[in-house]
């Protein structure tokens, strides 16, 4: 299954113990995929686990409105822990006629998302669908755009460092507060780029160590 630790030397009194990931099976028992977090303490939720095997949830209700966008968000997971691996959704619906530029795009703002840094809150990876080709002719200029809906997933952990997890222990809450960038153009006309600003609360949980105890 490759998840024996082979760093470690044979004579070694751990040796044997397997890298902590997640392996996601099929309903025949095939493994589809694999995941392994360098950090033993970071876990990715099941939530979290199924967005990235393409199972994740159904477009997020619009929630803001802009004259160029309609904007949706979510969280895989609604309460998180030290260690917890999560992610943001961000469903964007550009209006009729109307496309934003996609990472590549030269001369153009292309979408971001940008996330106030905070102790103990890591900012991983943000991924982008792909993208599709937009000639435009008065230009004869090819650029990299979404104009039609499109999901961002911004992943997230919180820290699970001894330090971190003492100074969280009196916290039962964490506001992540970020803001959408974008280029809007239509066939005609480009538009200023504009920032909408975003947040998001999650309840903060406790690891558990009564169990832990126990089971030693």
């Amino acid at each position: 299954m490759g998840i024996l630790n082979t760093t470690l030397q044979e004579n070694s009194p751990v040796f044997g113990v397997p890298f902590p990931g997640t392996l996601v099976l099929d309903a025949r028992g095939v493994v589809r995929s694999k995941s392994f977090e360098q950090p033993y303490q970071d876990r990715d939720t099941v939530a979290n686990t199924l967005l990235a095997a393409g199972e994740g949830p159904g477009r997020a209700a619009v929630s803001q409105r802009t004259p160029h966008l309609g904007v949706g968000t979510g969280l895989t997971d609604a309460a998180v822990a030290p260690g917890t691996v999560f992610s943001i959704v961000i469903d964007v619906d550009p209006r009729p006629g109307i496309h934003v530029y996609a990472p590549g795009a030269k001369g153009y703002r292309p979408v971001a998302l940008a996330i106030e840094p905070q102790p103990y809150l890591r900012v991983r990876s943000l991924r982008f669908p792909e993208s599709e080709d937009y000639h435009f002719k008065p230009l004869d200029e090819h650029v990299p755009v979404y104009q039609r809906p499109f999901r961002l997933v911004q992943e997230l952990s919180i820290d699970a460092a001894r330090e971190a997890q003492e100074a969280l222990k009196g916290m039962n809450a964490m506001t992540i507060r970020g803001r959408l960038d974008y280029q809007a153009c239509d066939d005609t006309t480009c538009f200023a780029p504009a920032s909408l600003p975003l947040s998001w609360t999650l309840t903060l949980k406790q690891l558990d160590r009564e169990r832990s105890a126990a089971g030693k």
